[in-house]
């Protein structure tokens, strides 16, 4: 395959999208453009060329995506639905990598992909792959990085450390992937450095696997004076809990995030990497200091 100069991202100012568009400009190596809505007033950097476009209209994105090698996506979850135009935009255009909003959970784990919270994801995947099962010009690569790392402490999604009672999953013993932002940004980076060796496959990045435990450990060594009582809960009640509100039609933040809960935080979804393409894509991995240092950065502005 013939290499990647010019990318396009869509949704590069949102909490994900801006760290990678931030690697692929200090990578040096790409002619960017960030493709944003109408009324969009985000800015960028200099370096930057920034298209506005109709995100529901495959004319719009087509014409947006004139000219672009490949194009990442990193909408966020009301975005999602829409990757279908998208994609049938970047196979017009020409444009011959996508990477769709992905930077997650391993879908390709069958007990993973069939939670309700992946709907859109799976719906994107499909719509992607029968597009080139049917002769569609165009490759894919998507990325599974696990729990963002630095993200996930600082909305206590990982750890609840803000509570004077964190909730330790199941005990939290369970050892999971975690990616901080700027790690998915050098994932991408590394995928749009190597096309063929990411060629229509998922590429698998972690900087740390590590257990709520583990964490709350941290959290207790970075902060002593701090006095925290961790609350089991069991994730087969709490996936009892998300399974009636969707059954009223309960489609909710807090039950969408429940059900990523049952994903991450217990074996039997895949969201322990057995293998990783960190030596490929040039992700380093952090240490239990690096997550010391996220937590004093994190608690000393709290």
């Amino acid at each position: 395959m013939s290499p990647i100069k010019n990318v396009a991202v869509v949704g590069a100012a949102g909490a994900l999208g801006a760290p990678i568009l931030k690697a692929i400009v200090d990578s040096g190596k790409f002619n960017v453009t960030v493709i944003t809505r109408p009324a969009s007033t985000s800015t960028f950097a200099s370096s930057v060329n920034v298209v506005k476009a109709d995100y529901t209209s495959v004319d719009s994105l087509t014409s947006a995506l004139k000219g672009q090698d490949a194009v990442v996506s990193a909408v966020g979850m009301e975005g999602l639905l829409g990757q279908s135009i998208l994609i049938d935009a970047a196979i017009a255009a020409g444009v011959k990598r996508i990477l769709p909003s992905e930077f997650g959970s391993d879908l390709s784990h069958p007990k993973t992909a069939v939670q309700p919270v992946f709907g859109y994801k799976i719906a994107t995947r499909k719509h992607l792959e029968d597009k080139i099962a049917a002769g569609a010009d165009i490759t894919y690569t998507y990325v599974v990085n696990g729990g963002f790392l630095d993200w996930g402490l600082d909305h206590s999604f990982l750890l609840d450390w803000k509570s004077p009672e964190p909730k330790l999953f199941n005990g939290g013993e369970f050892e999971f992937s975690s990616t901080t932002l700027a790690s998915v940004g050098q994932a991408v980076v590394g995928v749009l450095d190597h096309p063929e060796e990411t060629k229509n496959r998922s590429v698998y990045v972690q900087d740390i696997a590590i257990s709520q435990k583990k964490l709350l450990e941290l959290a207790r060594k970075v902060a002593p004076e701090k006095k925290w009582t961790p609350v089991t809960v069991s994730l087969d009640e709490q996936e009892k809990w998300a399974n009636g509100k969707l059954a009223e039609g309960d489609y909710s933040a807090p039950v969408m995030y429940t059900y990523l809960n049952v994903v991450i935080f217990q074996d039997g979804y895949g969201s322990r990497m057995k293998k990783t393409d960190n030596e490929l894509l040039g992700i380093k991995g952090k240490t239990e200091a690096d997550v010391e240092a996220i937590f004093k950065e994190l608690i000393a502005k709290n």
